[in-house]
């Protein structure tokens, strides 16, 4: 099975081709970041534009490098939930024109999903599982049982990861994205020496606007008072506290769920120290943790295709989403798992 994927829910153009679920023949990654640094995050309308401008040449650069045409094509994989709604109306429309031209069936493909199925490439991952989500804009734990059916057990209620390693950036001026910089900064600090609040949050959900607040709150007493702060220290110990939580409350869900296994998905699934902390922590429990290569960790289409893979060897798709082809694909169907 050939599968074409499709991504283009915030900054990142992306067409991947995918053989059987397992074999990415390609992997095409147009990044915007570079354009992005200067607001300081991303801007929807100028995503949109700079999807619509690269999106045909990604795609026939994907299928040059998998040495296929779009006649070798089973299936469309295309994110069309959640992101940036322009975004995702790139993609959407751009695979929509692609199967209506060459009749191939779409399937819509859920992104946070697909940065979960990423890990199923490079492991040999077994269900059930618990999954940690972290990204700029989610953060939850899922369970997914022998069947390849998803629960949430959590999330954030109030910032997601990403998005409290952004603004921390931010306010320390550090710049655009948080997350590389903090996270190399840490290493050079004392986490001690400056505390961090605890949420107080229950059960598997989190709240990071707190510990947001609180280095917000030190670095404007600080500024006040003319002193100066080491950000080796904050860095350090900011990103500790996150890590800290987002380490015990997944182990306490696998460990509740009875499960071997845990993975990592979502972009901050590149955290250096979340990688190591979280499979050193595990495993006293007994559990083994699975992450993505770094190139599989941010956004990218052949989690997308991947995760189509899933969704058509497990999932019935002609009885819910009918045939998928030319007036299947009018409106596109919205997946509320």
């Amino acid at each position: 099975m050939i599968i074409l994927g499709i991504e283009t829910s915030c900054d990142e153009t992306s067409v991947s081709v995918v053989r059987d679920g397992k074999e990415i023949l390609s992997n095409i990654i147009s990044s915007q970041i570079e354009i992005h640094k200067e607001y300081g995050g991303v801007v929807p309308e100028i995503a949109s534009r700079h999807h619509i401008k690269n999106i045909a040449a990604i795609m026939e650069e994907s299928l040059s490098e998998a040495k296929v045409t779009l006649d070798d094509i089973d299936y469309i994989a295309v994110t069309y939930a959640p992101g940036l709604i322009g975004a995702l109306l790139v993609g959407l429309s751009f695979a929509k024109g692609i199967s209506y031209a060459h009749d191939i069936p779409i399937i819509p493909v859920h992104h946070i999903k697909g940065h979960i199925y990423s890990n199923f490439v490079e492991n040999d991952v077994k269900l059930p599982l618990v999954a940690l989500v972290v990204s700029g804009g989610h953060t939850n734990i899922v369970h997914i049982d022998e069947n390849h059916k998803f629960t949430n057990l959590g999330g954030t209620l109030d910032d997601a990861v990403g998005e409290s390693y952004d603004k921390v950036s931010r306010v320390m001026g550090l710049g655009y994205p948080g997350g590389p910089v903090i996270d190399k900064l840490a290493y050079q600090g004392d986490k001690d020496s400056i505390k961090m609040p605890e949420p107080k949050v229950g059960d598997y959900d989190f709240s990071f606007s707190g510990i947001k607040t609180s280095v917000i709150n030190y670095v404007n007493k600080m500024k006040m008072k003319g002193e100066t702060f080491r950000e080796e220290d904050l860095a350090a110990a900011f990103q500790h506290k996150v890590v800290e939580i987002l380490c015990k409350k997944t182990i306490g869900a696998a460990v509740e769920k009875k499960v071997e296994n845990i993975v990592i998905a979502g972009g901050v699934a590149a955290n250096s120290l979340l990688r190591k902390e979280l499979k050193e922590k595990a495993k006293k429990a007994g559990i083994e943790v699975y992450y993505p290569s770094m190139g599989l960790c941010t956004d990218n289409a052949a989690m997308i295709a991947v995760a189509g893979y899933y969704k058509v060897t497990y999932g019935d798709e002609k009885n819910r989403f009918g045939d998928l082809r030319l007036n299947g694909i009018a409106t596109l169907p919205i997946d509320r798992d």
